[in-house]
């Protein structure tokens, strides 16, 4: 590299004299990308005999032109694809509810565990107890109490509307998981920070507030996001209570014509819609993770 002198006298860089990379770097960038583009063409050529190998598995099967007829059929394929789409619509209002209502929820029992003193222990006790009961019980029989049990006792001024129950039901389930998902985030925060904000002048609830939760929550996105993925998948069991989402909606051409291709085409969606959010979800673990590792996030 040329040197040459500026007005003070120092020597700079010469502007014009353009790096030059050494021979060996370029032989083992040239390597890089080589290795690069074999690895790209095995994986490629894997998969591809699999799939083919996949295919004449099942195509020569015994059974296939039955199954193909009875899952695989393009006349109750076309016949379905409106009607789920259309309960489609109910599942995502229960997802945009029920995903608002769980994190509040779970929020609020999370910091109801983490109450210090012993005046709060009956508070800390409840929100055990519950988060205890609901992660124990299968959503399924919680659908089922909630849906048909509720309705049954006759209550005066309670809904027996199978929306609103089964996303009641939904909610109950899904916040005890998101409140340990908070509870984790809380106890992760070192002490130090809130004593940090308890020497400035907080107090405990501002403390919590404008120092623990912001952290905490930051630091358990990639696991709520999970939780939500979760729920969108969850939301089809509502169909249980005679409500016609999309699976009800595919139950019904399924219970009229014994052809079982609309369930398939109710699963795609879900598929359809499950896989951005849960690239997405990877998107945000991964860019958190690399965040931490530069130490842009605590």
């Amino acid at each position: 590299m040329t040197l040459t002198k500026d007005a003070s006298g120092a020597e700079s860089p010469d502007a014009f004299d353009a790096y030059t990379p050494s021979e060996r770097r370029l032989e083992r960038e040239r390597h890089k990308r080589t290795r690069s583009r074999r690895a790209t063409a095995i994986a490629a050529l894997s998969t591809l005999v699999t799939a083919a190998v996949l295919y004449l598995v099942v195509v020569n099967a015994p059974g296939w032109q039955r199954t193909k007829e009875t899952f695989f059929n393009g006349e109750y394929a076309r016949e379905a694809f409106p009607k789920v789409l259309e309960g489609l619509w109910l599942n995502l209002r229960l997802l945009l509810i029920c995903g608002v209502a769980v994190l509040v929820l779970g929020m609020l029992i999370a910091i109801a565990r983490t109450l210090r003193g012993p005046v709060f222990f009956p508070l800390r006790v409840l929100a055990a107890a519950y988060t205890d009961f609901f992660r124990g019980l299968p959503l399924i029989i919680n659908l089922m109490i909630v849906v048909l049990g509720v309705p049954a006792l006759r209550l005066q001024g309670v809904t027996v509307d199978p929306v609103l129950l089964g996303g009641t039901a939904l909610t109950l389930t899904y916040s005890a998981y998101v409140a340990e998902v908070f509870r984790a985030g809380i106890e992760s925060i070192h002490p130090s920070q809130r004593a940090a904000a308890r020497s400035l002048g907080l107090s405990n609830r501002q403390a919590l507030r404008h120092v623990v939760l912001p952290q905490a929550v930051r630091r358990q996105v990639p696991p709520l996001l999970n939780d939500l993925v979760s729920l969108q998948k969850d939301t089809g069991l509502v169909s249980i209570g005679g409500a016609v989402d999309a699976v009800r909606a595919a139950d019904i051409i399924v219970g009229r014509s014994l052809n079982y291709t609309p369930y398939i085409v109710a699963g795609l969606v879900f598929v359809a819609l499950t896989i951005p959010m849960t690239r997405f979800t990877d998107w945000v673990t991964a860019r958190m993770d690399r965040q931490r590792a530069q130490g842009g996030t605590t």
